[in-house]
């Protein structure tokens, strides 16, 4: 785990490795300010090809709320360690069980969030054991496997990787097009040169992996809605990754509160991220009355 900070962390943040039972897993953790009640904790999951600096804009109006906020990178993501090459590390499960040694180091009940691809192992994390969640957020995730577009990305990056190093698919990605349009990091957070410090600090296992997950999840909507916890779907107004109307009716599905952020797209962690924190906030607060 690199011990050198490639993005600026939120004022007064903390960057450090989170000890689990699990491994380490590198943390952006902010306290909640000074003469601000502590409403609770959160902890927050990223997407495909992203990392825990794709929240960044997220923390100082969640802690504002009164809401501490912990994102981590998964394993094999950035500058959370992992095998190269040993796909089965990255199984839908062991990424599950990651997520819940991670609340466990937290030591405290959590709301969990999760974005995209870390939307899906969040639910999986639930579906083991639903018992360290005070909530669950679903933010551009959705039910079952990406778009069919998506998918077509999604498999040009896998070939990719089995011809070429992270080095150069980086370069062919950025000779398709914007990285967030053709399956590169998400758009918002970095400029080009710390969006390819981070590229490269994906484990390429990972990458293969967890696409291949993506594009054959199955809809397990059903279960998760016999889990006894308050169920939160958040989205831009647009996504080509899962279609509005299929999360629209995911909410209904496990009879969640829906938040639609006007002016975003797939992250609107990144698009808007005032008012996606607002929602969130307000989703938690609800809880507490």
């Amino acid at each position: 785990m690199s011990t050198r900070a490639v993005f600026a962390p939120p004022p007064g943040a903390r960057v450090y490795p989170l000890r689990t039972a699990r491994g380490e897993f590198a943390a952006v953790d902010s306290a909640v300010p000074s003469g601000v009640a502590p409403k609770g904790t959160a902890l927050l999951l990223p997407g495909f090809t992203g990392s825990k600096e794709d929240f960044t804009l997220l923390h100082e109006p969640l802690t504002a709320r009164g809401y501490r906020v912990v994102a981590v990178d998964g394993r094999g993501q950035f500058e959370s360690d992992g095998p190269e090459t040993d796909e089965a590390a990255y199984a839908r499960g062991e990424l599950a069980r990651d997520v819940l040694a991670q609340a466990a180091a937290l030591d405290t009940p959590v709301h969990l969030v999760g974005h995209s691809l870390g939307g899906q192992i969040a639910r999986a994390a639930v579906l083991l054991d639903h018992s360290p969640f005070l909530s669950f957020t679903l933010v551009s995730s959705g039910p079952a496997q990406i778009s069919d577009s998506q998918q077509q990305r999604v498999k040009l990056l896998r070939d990719a990787l089995g011809v070429m190093t992270m080095a150069e698919v980086w370069d062919a990605i950025l000779a398709m097009g914007p990285p967030e349009e053709v399956g590169g990091p998400a758009k918002g957070i970095g400029d080009i040169a710390q969006l390819r410090r981070r590229w490269l600090g994906n484990k390429p296992a990972q990458l293969l992996a967890t696409g291949h997950q993506l594009c054959t999840e199955p809809d397990l909507v059903g279960e998760l809605a016999a889990v006894p916890l308050p169920f939160h779907v958040l989205s831009g107004a647009q996504d080509d990754t899962w279609p509005v109307p299929l999360l629209d009716d995911m909410a209904v599905r496990l009879r969640a509160r829906r938040t639609v952020i006007p002016g975003a797209d797939h992250s609107p962690n990144a698009d808007q991220p005032l008012p996606t924190a607002h929602a969130l906030a307000d989703f938690w607060d609800t809880l507490d009355r």
